[in-house]
């Protein structure tokens, strides 16, 4: 593959190697790019603007942050809903499941997604992104709505994410690879600038944050001391980064090496297996991931294998280098 064709090129030339393609996919895919270039204006100028209340105040509630994430929300629905090739969608911005608007025709694609990751770090300039997840209504006639939308990470048929920070990118994956983009201004256009991504099987960096070091259980406590642990023989101690965006912080750790950690803790009653959620965050870029090279993990079970529960179920993670993962599953089970 030539370095620098645009994504679009891209996405058909492996379009072409499927006989079964009906191009279906290729133009849902196409219009999630557009709103991603929509969304990557608004995000540059959010700091420059009145546009969403983040200039002239010392204090940015969420409700400005909201209004950013509102507009990127409905960014993504209003481009990808007119194609006529989905079947609904769900967001972590949505309480209940997408339809698409009765004038337009339905398919068989279901999008789920993050339309604005880690939004409170905007003011402070660093990363935020938006994650997605592609899967297909399954044959199944007695399956009910939410029943075909609440399927394993397994049955992804694509996953990735844009990252809006000092360049905008493309990570995606269609199960043969991973493979980035990096969006060029004076064109418009995404252009490949990381062909089949490959994570380090291990790498030096540990990504958490250790402010919730005592609301973790022990287990969780002897993974990151583990990490901290001097060792000259595995390479120990490893660097902590920790930018608070999991997107930013993931894809660090896609192209160097490491583990983003977001376990379990006490802090939230409301949240007792952590943050993240299965569906909409932790599923695409475990399917990145994995295609990557690297691995997924709850500590005791591989993500995708989860059977998800409900649309915002929350998951503990252990994501990034193979070798990385499989150590914090085995300190974290007693097994070293």
């Amino acid at each position: 593959m030539v370095k620098g064709i645009t994504v679009t090129e891209h996405i058909l030339s492996r379009q072409k190697e499927r006989p079964e393609a009906t191009g279906a996919f290729t133009a849902m895919l196409a219009e999630l790019i557009v709103a991603a270039k929509i969304i990557a204006q608004k995000v540059n100028r959010a700091n420059l603007t009145e546009d969403f209340g983040l200039t002239g105040s010392e204090s940015i509630d969420d409700e400005h942050f909201q209004k950013l994430v509102d507009f990127a929300d409905s960014t993504i629905k209003n481009r990808v809903s007119h194609v006529g090739h989905l079947w609904c969608m769900a967001s972590k911005n949505k309480t209940d499941l997408i339809r698409v608007p009765a004038k337009y025709s339905k398919g068989s694609y279901i999008l789920v997604f993050d339309p604005l990751g880690s939004i409170t770090n905007i003011d402070a300039h660093v990363t935020v992104g938006t994650v997605f997840s592609i899967l297909k209504k399954q044959d199944m006639a007695d399956l009910s709505e939410m029943a075909n939308v609440l399927q394993p990470g397994y049955n992804q048929i694509a996953a990735g994410y844009f990252i809006y920070g000092s360049s905008t990118m493309m990570v995606y994956t269609t199960g043969s690879g991973v493979h980035g983009f990096t969006l060029e201004p004076k064109i418009g256009e995404f252009l490949l600038s990381h062909e089949n991504i490959r994570i380090p099987e291990r790498g030096k960096t540990y990504s958490v944050n250790e402010g919730n070091y005592y609301f973790w259980d022990e287990r969780v406590q002897d993974v990151v001391e583990y990490f901290k642990t001097p060792d000259i023989k595995s390479d120990r101690p490893y660097g902590l980064r920790y930018s608070g965006s999991f997107v930013a912080d993931f894809h660090r750790n896609l192209l160097k090496g490491g583990i983003y950690i977001y376990p379990a803790d006490s802090k939230d009653p409301k949240k007792p297996h952590g943050k993240l959620m299965l569906m909409c965050e932790v599923n695409p870029l475990a399917f990145v991931v994995e295609q990557a090279g690297g691995a997924a993990s709850t500590g005791t079970e591989r993500i995708l294998d989860i059977e998800p529960e409900h649309l915002h179920q929350r998951v503990p993670v252990f994501i990034g280098s193979r070798a990385d993962v499989r150590t914090a599953e085995d300190v974290f089970q007693g097994k070293r």
